[in-house]
């Protein structure tokens, strides 16, 4: 004959699986609010990046995209 669980046993197991239901249910929140203001930032960076182009244009300066990207591409290499 099989023992049979401690008292509160199975009690403790739900407490358990309820508390890494609550924590995946926040980490999901988290995942989706950081990857929502990643997003965010990302648009803010092109607007800024085309604004500064406007800007070059204005003040005359002739860079092309295609500098600009080098530009970008080096920075990033930096990091």
């Amino acid at each position: 004959m099989a023992a049979a669980d401690p008292p509160g046993a199975g009690d403790l197991s739900q407490l358990a699986e309820n508390l890494l239901h609550q924590l995946q249910e926040n980490f999901q929140a988290l995942t989706e609010k950081i990857t929502l203001r990643m997003e965010e930032m990302g648009e803010r960076i092109d607007d800024l990046e085309k604004h500064v182009a406007d800007l070059m244009t204005e003040a005359g300066i002739e860079n092309t995209d295609e500098e600009l990207r080098v530009k970008k591409l080096n920075f990033h290499s930096l990091k």
